[in-house]
C-alpha cells in the first residue's frame, strides 16, 4: 500500500491558493485514476485506487495546513502504512515558482505542515514531493502562500502539478523513491 498526502487547507477560500498545491496534485492525480474522495473520521478526505493490485491511497488532510498531522499519523496507522510507502506533497516558497524538489527525509524548512506530520509520525525520514511557489514580493508570508496564482504563474504550476503527478505514478508502479527522485529532480 502506499500513501499519498496532498497537504492544503480546506475549503471553498482556499481553493486555488499557493498553499494548496499539494491538494491540487492529489485532485489531479484521483481524476486521472477515477477515484472519489470521501470524509472519513481521522479527519481527512480519502480516495483509493488500485495499481497492479497495490492500493494507493490518496488523503487530503482536513485539519487545515498546520494540524496536518492530526490526521496523517493516525491514518498511517489504521491502514498500516510504512514511512517508505508515504509520500507527502508540499509547496516550498523558498524554491523557485514551479520548481520540484524530491526528497526521502529532511527538516520541515518553516513549513508547518510538515512541522506537524513530523511531529506527529515521530520522524522526518519520509518521502516528499516540494513545489516551488517563490517567494512573497512586497507581502507577508501568510498573504502570499494565501494568494492565488496569477494568470501568467497558472501555467507554469499546473505543469508542475502534472509533473508532481507524473513521480507520483513513477514510484507507485514498482519504482523506490530514490530512483523516482533520480529521474524527477
Amino acid at each position: 500500500m502506499k500513501m499519498i498526502v496532498g497537504l492544503g487547507n480546506p475549503g471553498k477560500k482556499y481553493e486555488n491558493t499557493k498553499h494548496n498545491v499539494g491538494f491540487m496534485v492529489v485532485d489531479h492525480l484521483a481524476k486521472e485514476h477515477g477515484a472519489v474522495f470521501k470524509r472519513n473520521t481521522f479527519e481527512a478526505e480519502v480516495a483509493d485506487y488500485f495499481i497492479d493490485g497495490e492500493k494507493i491511497l490518496l488523503v487530503k488532510p482536513m485539519t487545515f495546513m498546520n494540524e496536518s498531522g492530526r490526521a496523517v499519523g493516525p491514518l498511517m496507522t489504521y491502514f498500516g502504512v510504512y514511512l517508505e510507502e508515504l509520500v507527502v506533497i508540499a509547496d516550498d516558497l523558498d524554491m523557485e515558482l514551479g520548481k520540484l524538489r524530491l526528497r526521502q527525509k529532511g527538516s520541515a524548512g518553516g513549513h508547518n505542515g510538515l512541522k506537524s506530520i513530523i511531529s506527529h509520525i515521530g520522524t522526518q525520514e519520509f518521502n516528499r514531493i516540494k513545489i516551488g511557489i517563490g517567494r512573497p514580493n512586497g507581502k507577508t508570508v501568510v498573504n502570499h502562500v494565501l494568494s492565488t496564482f496569477s494568470k501568467e504563474e497558472t501555467a507554469t504550476i499546473s505543469d508542475s502539478v502534472v509533473r508532481a503527478a507524473e513521480a507520483v505514478n513513477d514510484f507507485v508502479t514498482g519504482n523506490d523513491f530514490l530512483k523516482t527522485m533520480n529521474q524527477f529532480n
